[in-house]
């Protein structure tokens, strides 16, 4: 696709082309022109509904969601010019998400790995956790194997290695430097057979691509997952308590708000975790409720649902 061209995405799933200085303007294109066989609208891209449906419960990752949706458009269309006999590009599609903890990389990556399952893309699309233990091993040799290993796992599916630049701490002596050379080595090697996510905090990515700057070619899809603000705070904490089938009390959704603001203030980026932050509220909160409903005996149906002030545990061991 050429710079001055761009994809935008209709709520029915459909994908019209922006040409340039034509931005107001629908490009029209038809079937008969390309001689496709275009299927029903209710089928058409129904693999996109399923995972924007699941992507919609995500709060922010305006970023990811557009590369998801590139993603699947360029796949799609290769299909298409797959039937009309044309050249496809195998194009590798390791990846680098770069955010602070609690921000949905994990998520993601779980997501993107059903995507292309569904789209035969990867054979299993199952998701293989890994950090620095898992690939670097004690004596010379035994990382590379170590990672060989968890690569063989990972084959059909996703690799994904949290707080990679780990790797790199330990300087040229270290066995992490042999675990990035046997990586970069496999995904040469099998580069379609599975897909390597590279994740970490965003400082410390950047630090450690500098350092191996060979690597950052091999990821043609880098990732940034922002911060959270407070508002998008709330928003995350109000879709987990629905999915648990509780509600906050106005005053404990003022209460709650007024200390992530005041969390944020007081936090370094790195050191606070996001999203992980509010549900470990939520999930002590919850057993708080469950503890003053059994002392005071009251089990009606708004009981059972609210949250109240009182509840709210907002430090690792009492309530504020």
């Amino acid at each position: 696709m050429e710079r001055d061209q761009a994809f935008t995405y209709k709520t029915n799933g459909q994908i019209n082309i922006i040409l340039n200085n034509q931005s107001k303007e629908k490009v029209e294109v038809s079937s008969s022109s390309y001689d496709l066989k275009i299927p029903k609208a209710e089928v058409k891209h129904a693999i996109l509904k399923e995972i924007e449906e699941e992507m919609s419960s995500l709060v922010g990752m305006n970023e990811m969601k557009r590369m998801i949706k590139e993603i699947y458009a360029w796949i799609f269309i290769n299909k298409k010019r797959e039937e009309q006999g044309l050249k496809v590009g195998k194009q590798a599609l390791h990846m680098m998400f770069k955010g602070n903890p609690g921000t949905g990389k994990t998520t993601v990556a779980r997501l993107v790995g059903k995507l292309f399952f569904q789209m035969n893309v990867l054979s299993k699309g199952h998701l293989i956790e890994a950090e620095r233990a898992d690939l670097v091993g004690e004596y010379i040799g035994h990382t590379a194997q170590k990672t060989r290993d968890l690569i063989k796992k990972a084959l059909g599916g996703i690799l994904f290695i949290d707080e990679a630049y780990s790797l790199a701490r330990g300087g040229e002596k270290d066995f992490g430097k042999e675990a990035i050379d046997t990586l970069v080595k496999h995904m040469e090697d099998k580069q379609h057979d599975f897909v390597l996510i590279l994740a970490g905090y965003p400082r410390e990515m950047d630090n450690f691509l500098s350092l191996n700057p060979g690597l950052l070619s091999r990821f043609p899809l880098v990732v940034d997952f922002p911060d959270y603000s407070v508002d998008d705070l709330m928003d995350i904490s109000e879709l987990m308590m629905a999915e648990r089938e509780y509600r906050f009390h106005q005053d404990a959704e003022i209460k709650l708000k007024e200390h992530l603001m005041a969390v944020k203030t007081e936090t370094h980026p790195s050191k606070f975790s996001n999203g992980r932050y509010v549900r470990n509220i939520i999930e002590k909160s919850i057993r708080s409720q469950a503890m003053r409903l059994l002392l005071t005996d009251r089990y009606n149906r708004e009981d059972l649902l609210t949250i109240k002030s009182q509840d709210l545990v907002l430090n690792e061991h009492k309530s504020i």
